[in-house]
């Protein structure tokens, strides 16, 4: 739950608390703080339970944590019924990826790509930026649009 609070941190939370709360008082707080604690918890823990009694025996694997969609879908994922680990295994993203950017870049399979003829600077071996948009030419202007200003 605080796992991201450094010592610093704490140190300065429990100056304050002793500031707040004073140093007589402060014992006191923290115990009615955790009693709370307990109670929430165990009102959590016996409303669980009496779902999953009234839910019945067909429902004995059912988890809480089933119900957010994250654990719902890894939960699914990793059934093996679809036989989705053999496609997952036999699938190599870097592969792919490096494929993809071969073909895009023109290195191994320009010539076999379908389409229009390859541009000069493709034919001769050349690399295309298509990143950078086409300049506009320096003396002409773009168009004027009353209505836009």
């Amino acid at each position: 739950m605080f796992n991201d609070i450094g010592p610093l941190e704490l140190v300065t939370l429990i100056v304050l608390a002793v500031l707040v709360f004073g140093p007589d008082k402060l014992p006191k707080f923290i115990q009615d703080v955790t009693r709370t604690l307990r109670k929430i918890r165990e009102f959590s823990d016996n409303a669980k339970n009496d779902i999953r009694s009234e839910l019945g025996p067909e429902f004995k694997d059912f988890e809480f944590e089933d119900l957010n969609p994250k654990a719902f879908l890894r939960k699914q994922l990793d059934n093996d019924e679809l036989g989705l680990k053999d496609i997952r295994s036999t699938f190599d993203l870097k592969r792919e990826m490096a494929e993809l950017t071969d073909s895009v870049n023109g290195h191994d399979t320009a010539s076999a790509l379908p389409g229009p003829a390859p541009t000069s600077a493709a034919a001769s071996g050349g690399r295309v930026d298509m990143t950078k948009k086409p300049e506009a030419p320096k003396d002409e202007r773009p168009p004027f649009d009353a209505d836009a200003t």
